[in-house]
Formats: C-alpha cells, structure tokens, sequence
C-alpha cells in the first residue's frame, strides 16, 4: 500500500542524524512501525509470536545477539524486552555512531520493570519522539493551502480567501473515524468507524492490564473513558471525574481510579493539556487544572457510543471534540518547530483554547471555534490576553514576557481570512505543518 507522509518522517530523520537510538513512543495503531520502516535498515519484531520465545530468552542471556543489524535497526515494541534499553545504550557508546537504532513502543515502561531490567536513562544516547494518529493533512483530507510553520515566519502573508474542501459532515465524520492509518484502508464507511470502536475495545479489555501485569476490570476502565469523554475539552477536576464514574459504577476506590487513568496515561490514551500561567495577573487568578483530552477524538465518540449522524444534530457536543481533534493536528504540525500545547483560563473566564509554544520562543493564542458566530468572542479574548501581556510588560523591570506571535481562531468553516484587529481565522482542513 501507498505510504503516507507524516509529520514525525522529517524529525525521525534528524533524530536518527544527532543521537545514537531513537525511541518513537505513542499509542498503538498509530503508525509507529511503518513510519520507522521507512527509514529503518533491519527490523526486529519482539511481538511476532513465531519467535517471541527465542527472542526472549537471548535477551535473557545475551541481548546484544539481538542489536545484530544494518543500521538503522529497528526493535519494534521494545518494552517486551526491557533489557534491551540498557544493551542499546551500551552498543551505541561502543560504536560512537549517530542513527544506529530506531526503537518503537506502545506504552512507556511499567515501573517495576524499568526498576528491574533499566539502570541508565539514556540521556545523551537515544533521542525520544512521540508520534499521533494521522492529521488532516497527514490523511489527505485538509488541503494544506495554510502552513503553520508559514503562518509564524510570515505574518503579514495574504491568507484571505483560501477555502477549505470539507464540510461540516465531512469533518464530523473524520473525527469519528478517527487518525487511525487503518481506517483509511476500510472498503466502506461502517467499517472506517469500526476501527476506533476496536482501539478502545482493546485497550478496555486487554491493554489496561497487559501494560504492567495488574488485572483490571473492563467495566471500569470503559465507565473511566465515557466519563473522559463527556468531560473533554473541559477543566473538569479529577474528583468530578471520578465521582461521574462512582455513579454510574459504585465501589471504585479512589486508589483503583488513580491506577487506572495512570494505566491510560501510559498507553497514551488519554494526554491531558496544561495550564499556561503567566503573571500578567494575580498569581491566584489562574486555572492550573488539567484540560481533558485524547490522543484522538475518536476514542470520545466511541467510548460514548456516538456517531456522526447523531454529531450531525448536536454540534454543541461536536464543538468540544472538534477542539480535541484541532490540538491533536496542531501537535502533529508543530512537531518539527519543536511545538507544545498548554491553554490560558483565569477566574475572570479570559481564556484561550490553545496556547502554542516553539521551541525558539515564539508563540500563538489560540481560539477553537466550530462556526462564525463565535469568532468574534473568540477574538475578543485573544486580544485582551495580548493586552494584559503588553500592560505587564510595560511596568515590569526585570522579567517581561514575551508578547504572542500569532492570534488565530481555527474554525470548522470554510474560509480563511486575517481580521482588520489581526487574528487570522483560518480553517482546520485548510493546515499543514
């Protein structure tokens, strides 16, 4: 089948020309494996059942038999051989050579084997790298007619008019079906969908107890996802969640809750967003709560039993998972200018979204708005944000805040356009990195 580009291919490929190893972490399905193939030289499949016994019991005796390659080599799902992290630091000093390993893995580590099998971080020696589901772009649904990395480099570049090629049902279906590089293979709708409600099948079933060999009960960890799911996009504490889950299933104790969404964590289902806390207000003032959020928009609408036709006459519910599905592409756009998401909220309700930090220092307020009845609010609180940070700045003697680069209001609309203040509204299905 044809490969698709994807965001992660150029920074695996810097990686692999600075660092040793690199480890590609992220959630399973996402496209890891192929990704790294694209670059790798030899391949070892520590899950391929025909030989995970011989596999094992070499690591167990001589695991460097396994690092035996061309290089790059890939050690896809690492984890099922901890040992191997410590056998990989040790070959790449011993070789002292950039690109040697590309290492895959569906969750970070269990403690106790990280205890028992690793001695050495890594630093210094492999690089580490997430990847996601697929973009827009990445699945070829946004036209790409609007660069991120553009949008920061040039400000005053003519946006107006781009369209979009997706409507509104076409974006609900997408975020039903989800980033997953299989969907895209599926014959007919129904199945594309069928996917993401697998995903969290798995992960409800198996995964959440295979991570680190703690039996967990399904019914929990599905009641813990549909809470999530009715809570994303939002601040909600971590006791509402956990009280939403106690009503719908009683007897789960706050120590089990707290095992389980660190299982969910780990497999990189669940990624909640952190507050950005600037002082340009009182320092009580800000919300430094956690945003609820997937990986992917699909696990909220499967997890809840939704699908695009009921989206279709509830966009209010829509909004919140299109915010979900707009951070999952900015993180996979930003990726190589080394981008990170947080949000800004404070006790007054000025709030932005989304606020996106390079790794150079520059930054974007950012605003999620479904239709264009909203954009003004939206806005509005872009600019009071940017205000509060000039007024700051302006008394401030010793440590000032850098202004913001870039106010944007990403929308589900159909067109893109830079307002007479200077937000710049533009599309999600008109981006690319």
């Amino acid at each position: 089948m044809e490969y698709l580009r994807r965001t992660a291919d150029e920074l695996l490929k810097l990686q692999l020309a600075s660092s040793g190893a690199v480890l590609i972490e992220g959630p399973k399905w996402c496209g890891k494996t192929t990704t790294a193939e694209q670059q790798a030289n030899s391949i070892i499949r520590l899950q391929d059942p025909d030989m995970r016994d011989k596999y094992q019991a070499t690591a167990a005796v001589k695991p460097s038999l396994l690092l035996a390659g061309d290089t790059p080599r890939l050690i896809d799902e690492w984890q099922e051989a901890p040992v191997l992290w410590d056998s990989v630091r040790t070959m790449v000093d011993m070789r002292n050579e950039f690109g040697q390993f590309i290492m895959t893995g569906s969750n970070s580590i269990a403690p106790y084997k990280k205890k028992e099998h690793i001695r050495h971080s890594g630093s210094g020696r492999i690089a580490r790298m997430q990847m996601l589901p697929m973009s827009l772009y990445e699945s070829k649904e946004s036209n790409g007619k609007i660069s991120l990395r553009d949008l920061f480099d040039t400000p005053d570049a003519d946006i107006d008019g781009i369209t979009s090629d997706m409507s509104i049902e076409q974006l609900i279906f997408a975020a039903c079906r989800g980033g997953w590089p299989a969907s895209l293979n599926a014959r007919f709708p129904k199945a594309m969908l069928q996917i993401a409600k697998n995903y969290v099948r798995s992960v409800c079933d198996t995964d959440i107890s295979t991570i680190d060999g703690i039996a967990r009960n399904e019914a929990v960890a599905k009641a813990i996802l549909q809470s999530y799911a009715r809570n994303i996009s939002t601040l909600a504490k971590k006791s509402v969640v956990y009280k939403d889950v106690n009503q719908h299933l009683e007897g789960v104790s706050e120590t089990t809750f707290d095992s389980y969404l660190d299982a969910l964590r780990r497999l990189f289902v669940i990624q909640d967003v952190e507050a950005w806390s600037p002082a340009i207000r009182s320092a009580t003032s800000i919300r430094r709560g956690l945003k609820r959020e997937f990986v992917d928009p699909s696990i909220a609408v499967a997890a809840l039993g939704l699908s695009p036709e009921s989206l279709c006459t509830d966009l209010k519910t829509f909004g919140f998972i299109f915010e979900c599905m707009a951070i999952r592409d900015l993180k996979a756009y930003s990726q190589s200018l080394g981008g990170s998401i947080s949000y800004y909220h404070d006790r007054y309700d000025l709030e932005a979204d989304a606020v996106l930090h390079l790794d150079d220092g520059r930054f974007a307020l950012i605003e999620f708005k479904l239709g264009y009845r909203e954009i003004d609010d939206g806005a509005e609180h872009l600019k009071e944000i940017k205000r509060l940070v000039h007024e700051h700045n302006l008394t401030e003697k010793q440590i000032k805040l850098r202004e913001p680069d870039l106010l944007l209001v990403i929308t589900g609309g159909d067109m893109a356009y830079t307002r007479p203040d200077g937000v710049k509204v533009v599309p999600l299905a008109c981006m690319k990195d």
